[in-house]
């Protein structure tokens, strides 16, 4: 994966964030890779026509990491420099949580955590009984996995057969610091699901589990345990919980632009 396109993709981020205060970085910043891999090798979508029937479906169910999203749609042509320029603005289309109202590739809104998993099972449900062969990836953040919905839609899914579902668990480890999740992997298992783990900003690894994953309508869902670092690629944001939803400073913009560049 490039060091330079990720870091452009961060410091957009970033920019976002120090132009309108508001936004969570490092959130977006453990997710950014996995986006970006996703809709440059995976996702089958028409940029400008992303609401083709046969389209993939991508949700993001972590809201609240929009950023990373919002970055990577304007990088492959679906939303515009403008948008990105508006964010979280009276004008502009692009808020502090997605709104499938509003922006193109936004397939659901989200930001409550554990409700856009839910849908993406709903989605995939709707599609199996249509006979239909697109996929659905929600990307699910370790802390949402706290929530209730998430291991009611898995046991669903999972009794369903719903093969063309495939969940990629954002295991950052911050959600942790409140509930600690023991053992991620073995309890996707126990709910009857295809499990894989990945260095979540790995492309080479990615690109393996990708290769290697096998949808088809009916079967066991597949779940994609990432493991990330929350703020990864800058050293002040890195595991930092004060850095959560933390707007920079003039001087620490500066540095964290230094370091990606």
């Amino acid at each position: 994966m490039s060091k330079k396109l990720n870091a452009d993709l961060r410091i957009k981020i970033a920019e976002m964030v120090k132009r309108s205060g508001e936004g969570h970085i490092p959130s977006s910043y453990s997710i950014v890779d996995i986006i970006n891999y996703l809709y440059g090798n995976v996702l089958k979508y028409d940029p400008k026509k992303m609401k083709d029937p046969s389209r993939d479906y991508f949700i993001l169910s972590k809201g609240h990491g929009c950023g990373g999203l919002y970055v990577v749609l304007n990088k492959y042509g679906i939303i515009s420099d403008k948008d990105i320029l508006d964010y979280s603005t009276s004008i502009g289309i692009l808020g502090g949580h997605p709104d499938m109202t509003m922006v193109p590739g936004a397939e659901a809104s989200t930001g409550s955590l554990g409700h856009g998993f839910p849908t993406a099972m709903g989605l995939a449900l709707g599609l199996k009984i249509k006979n239909m062969d697109n996929r659905v990836f929600a990307l699910v953040g370790d802390g949402e996995c706290h929530e209730g919905t998430i291991w009611e839609s898995a046991n669903v899914a999972a009794n369903l057969k719903l093969g063309s579902l495939c969940a990629i668990i954002d295991w950052n480890k911050s959600g942790s610091q409140l509930m600690p999740i023991d053992d991620l992997p073995a309890k996707w298992k126990s709910f009857g699901w295809e499990v894989h783990e990945i260095d979540g900003h790995s492309e080479e690894e990615m690109k393996k589990c990708f290769e290697k994953i096998r949808f088809q309508k009916t079967g066991k869902p597949k779940v994609i345990i990432a493991h990330t670092i929350k703020g990864k690629g800058v050293s002040f944001t890195e595991g930092h919980g004060a850095w959560h939803h933390r707007i920079p400073s003039d001087i620490e913009m500066n540095d964290l632009i230094n370091e990606l560049a």
